[in-house]
């Protein structure tokens, strides 16, 4: 933690890809004031990178475990991460 932030690397397996699961949770993270990115990984998943107040992180995760209507979420492994290497993201983006 780090003047009340954490941060954490959510890794969302099932059809995340082509559902537009990455840009709905890039507007999911925006609502909660986070910062981080999404991103499409080669073997089917999707990365979520997340920085902000662990109430908002705790809320994403549970909207990751469901994700958008046309996604099918099987799996969310999620990664407790230091929050200095991200210090410098001031947005969340996806890529």
């Amino acid at each position: 933690m780090n003047d009340g932030l954490a941060a954490r690397r959510f890794l969302v397996s099932g059809t995340v890809q082509g559902v537009f699961f990455r840009a709905s949770a890039a507007r999911m993270a925006d609502q909660l004031g986070l910062r981080g990115y999404a991103r499409n990984l080669a073997d089917g998943r999707v990365e979520v990178l997340a920085v902000g107040a662990a109430t908002s992180l705790e809320a994403l995760a549970d909207w990751l475990g469901r994700g958008p209507p046309r996604a099918t979420v099987t799996a969310v492994v999620t990664e407790e991460q230091a929050v200095a290497p991200y210090a410098g993201l001031v947005d969340f983006r996806t890529g």
